[in-house]
């Protein structure tokens, strides 16, 4: 479901001549690649579907494929595998979008002019220029401003629509973010794990004598280095340098590492120390290594302080959906809905 932002420009996917839709989509706000890089997706303006009457096409399905998955303009077409599901997806939602449409017609909802105005300057701000304004103008809108100020139109209805019965009544306020984190409460808590960086000293696989005592000897080199750093920088630095592990290329950062998925012998030399400490050389198989702890979390629960935010935009996003397929429900039990 897009944004009720999203829904005050939602006029589709510009489409070039021929019926070729252009890169450029005037319904978001990120800038796309300008139309004359356009690919072809081919639409015809063939009915897919008829709401209580109202005809929804080809175009409007490909607009809202679009929305669901914008990368195929990038690759000129649809994933094989996803084509099916995004599809169907989108004929779902042009279809509820009509519903919508039509309940907020029954309601006798109206448009402040002021908001009309605005909204059509944000809509051709959408374009690189005036140009590429003209164009959608005469190939998807017949060279009507007018056409443009209904569609405009269409899409704040929609949006009141849902700013009453579905976004306002979605709002979860902090009780109720308190009341979850109660009763959740093992939902909220955390294993014990550790933060630390690493430099490894890798001898080569079934090493000879030789090999095993060149090893150790780079492994003591590379921990006398280590022992020299004074800082996270330093150490990485230096993991970046020597470190024959794959972590070097992240300055030997291991973020958040539960207790349970380290060797023993890390999590022994890890309990032992304090954060900036470096320890001594840790054999693992065949490999030396150097950690210096970052942080060590005790295994607890995340404090309601730490969750409150994401808890509250994760259940309000549960809500809001739960909201949106209710009112769809609704608007279909007394619709007649035809896919052609």
């Amino acid at each position: 479901m897009k944004s009720l932002v999203g829904f005050a420009l939602l006029l589709g996917a510009a489409v070039g001549v021929n019926g070729q839709v252009a890169s450029h989509n005037p319904t978001g706000n990120a800038k796309q690649p300008p139309a004359s890089s356009a690919s072809a997706f081919q639409v015809s303006d063939k009915p897919v579907a008829r709401v209580n009457g109202a005809v929804l096409t080809d175009r409007d399905l490909l607009r809202e494929m679009l929305e669901i998955f914008p990368y195929a303009r990038q690759h000129n077409g649809f994933p094989k595998a996803q084509e099916a599901s995004i599809r169907a997806g989108a004929l779902q939602m042009i279809i509820f979008e009509e519903l919508v449409y039509q309940e907020a017609l029954r309601r006798k909802l109206v448009v402040p002019p002021q908001q009309m105005k605005e909204s059509e300057v944000e809509f051709q701000k959408q374009f690189h220029s005036a140009e590429e304004y003209r164009q959608y103008l005469n190939t998807e809108m017949g060279g009507s401003e007018q056409n443009i100020r209904e569609k405009i139109k269409r899409s704040l209805l929609i949006e009141q629509v849902l700013k009453t019965d579905v976004e306002n009544r979605s709002v979860v306020t902090l009780a109720e973010a308190k009341a979850y984190y109660d009763k959740n409460a093992d939902k909220f808590r955390v294993p014990e794990s550790f933060s630390f960086q690493t430099i490894s000293i890798i001898p080569p696989q079934n090493p000879n004598a030789e090999q095993k005592s060149e090893g150790l000897k780079r492994a003591n080199e590379a921990l006398k280095q280590a022992e020299a750093t004074h800082s996270f920088q330093d150490f990485g630095l230096l993991a970046e340098k020597i470190s024959e592990d794959d972590y070097r290329v992240n300055m030997g950062e291991h973020k958040n590492v539960e207790r349970d998925k380290l060797p023993p012998q890390v999590v022994k030399a890890l309990l032992g120390m304090k954060p900036g400490q470096v320890s001594d050389l840790i054999r693992v198989e065949q490999a030396y290594t150097i950690v210096r702890l970052t942080s060590h979390t005790p295994a607890g629960k995340r404090s309601f302080e730490e969750v409150k935010g994401p808890l509250r935009g994760e259940l309000q996003k549960q809500k809001y959906e739960k909201l949106r397929v209710d009112l769809d429900r609704r608007l279909r039990a007394n619709a007649k809905v035809e896919l052609l």
